[in-house]
């Protein structure tokens, strides 16, 4: 099973969700980014908040993984307004971290975000792709995984609202579990109100694969990554092994 292409969300996701997707990556990612030297690969770049500060903070190259088209475009909107010195150091792919074909490239590699929307088989050939492109030594930081479906369907949340002249956007999120095809589909209902009136809303859903920790781990190291001390408990991290 596919996920969404996000040519709903990309609309909303950065008025919505900008703010805190910025200090999770502060907080998480930009001590690692700083100690990088030789590239930074981000995996999943989205609309490039993470792509953004790793720029920022680090004078390495980063490599920005983003196959959606919509997402991409967001991503090169936001760094049009970089200065030339950060753009050179930026190349983009427009294809899977298992496509890009990087090898030994990067002592860094982060997904923000993106771990918890792959499927069994595709997290597994991503682990893969992600090895490949570390250096020996080189570490691994993502946000894991739900651990476990839900039992039954839940609200986890509202985003917003952000008011944008007269209006408020709006964004109720949704949990809908599958047991049987062993994800969660995540459901984003956005709304734009005035006055108290809905002028539009707009649905987009995500599956989501729950995955243990140990088995994460178990995978991880299948991938000749060996799991150690995460900077946050926000996190799971992992190195290449060195030999």
């Amino acid at each position: 099973m596919s996920n969404s292409d996000y040519a709903v969300t990309v609309e909303f996701y950065d008025l919505l969700q900008a703010e805190t997707q910025r200090r999770q990556a502060e907080r998480c990612f930009a001590e690692a980014a700083r100690r990088a030297r030789r590239a930074i690969l981000d995996v999943g770049a989205g609309t490039g908040i993470v792509t953004e500060l790793l720029l920022a903070v680090s004078a390495a190259p980063v490599h920005a993984i983003e196959p959606a088209g919509a997402m991409r475009s967001a991503l090169l909107t936001r760094v049009s307004r970089l200065g030339a010195d950060q753009r050179a150091r930026l190349t983009l792919h427009p294809e899977p971290v298992e496509a890009a074909g990087l090898e030994n490239t990067a002592d860094l590699a982060i997904a923000c975000n993106v771990i918890g929307c792959l499927d069994p088989p595709t997290r597994h050939a991503v682990w893969q792709a992600i090895g490949r492109a570390l250096l020996p030594g080189g570490l691994l930081l993502f946000d894991p995984p739900p651990p476990r479906l839900p039992a039954r369907r839940e609200t986890a949340g509202r985003l917003g609202p952000v008011r944008v002249g007269p209006d408020l956007y709006i964004a109720d999120i949704t949990l809908e579990p599958e047991p049987d095809r062993g994800f969660v589909r995540t459901v984003f209902t956005y709304s734009v109100e005035r006055d108290g009136r809905v002028l539009r809303r707009e649905r987009e859903s995500f599956a989501m694969w729950p995955a243990s920790p140990s088995r994460i781990g178990a995978e991880l190291v299948a991938a000749g990554l060996q799991v150690v001390q995460a900077p946050s408990s926000e996190l799971m991290a992992a190195r290449r092994t060195a030999y």
